[in-house]
């Protein structure tokens, strides 16, 4: 772990205490009220009809994971390199009574052996932590079964180039979208490196790593939206704010 995913590792276990002092609410989200997005479920009901055991890189409050049982993974194992993250979720799933396991560790050099899931599940604010995209596909790749699947659906890289001005969306003069990385200005990551991958990168990797594209898609709502109800006039339809990503090995 290289000193600036340190840095950043170090500022996910502060704001992980939101988790832990949001637990009661996260638990009701947990136990029911918590759901994949719409065209989530679409894209991945050929999958989770089958009973797929899932791995999700980067699984942060694990939401996902119980909603992804409830669709049809027989098991979930979540890795996520915050600590209290991990324990939180753990907690939560063994309550909720799921089968999802939580392992603390970094993102590429997932602690699970080769060929052992049927799908790769990421995004939500993943993959701008990834400082290797290439090692992160391989990885997928590695952990994925023959005829497996990788699926992410995650914030486009666009994204960092919004300004959330109300009136008009515009371009931040500080961002450009082909920089290597900028720091995180926004809760809960404020003061974290995040690396921005292109789409042309993040795709290029995932075939590279032996991986067939079967969906990419371009969404203008994004997967997160503050709880105060601000709407910026960059989430209005006009501007990429989100992106699903569908391969198979």
């Amino acid at each position: 772990m290289d000193e600036a995913v340190r840095g950043n590792q170090a500022v996910w276990e502060r704001a992980a205490t939101k988790y832990v002092n949001e637990y009661d609410e996260m638990l009701d989200l947990a136990r029911g009220r918590w759901e994949l997005f719409p065209r989530e479920l679409e894209l991945l009901e050929p999958v989770l009809s089958r009973g797929p055991v899932v791995v999700h890189f980067q699984s942060g409050h694990g939401l996902d994971d119980t909603a992804l049982v409830r669709a049809g993974a027989r098991k979930v194992v979540g890795v996520d390199y915050s600590v209290v993250t991990a324990g939180a979720a753990q907690r939560r799933a063994a309550e909720v009574g799921v089968p999802c396991h939580y392992v603390a560790a970094e993102v590429p050099g997932v602690p699970v052996r080769d060929e052992c899931a049927d799908l790769v599940y990421t995004g939500k604010g993943a993959v701008i932590w990834m400082r290797d995209i290439d090692a992160w596909a391989r990885d997928a790749a590695r952990v994925l079964r023959p005829g497996g699947s990788l699926f992410v659906y995650d914030a486009h890289p666009a994204v960092p180039m919004w300004s959330w001005d109300e009136d008009e969306p515009r371009i931040r003069p500080d961002r450009s979208y082909f920089a290597e990385s900028h720091v995180n200005d926004t809760f809960p990551g404020n003061g974290a490196r995040e690396w921005q991958w292109t789409l042309g990168q993040i795709v290029t990797a995932i075939t590279r790593a032996g991986l067939r594209l079967d969906v990419l898609e371009e969404y203008a709502e994004p997967f997160w939206r503050p709880d105060d109800g601000y709407t910026a006039a960059a989430w209005s339809g006009r501007l990429p704010n989100a992106y699903a990503l569908l391969a198979h090995k």
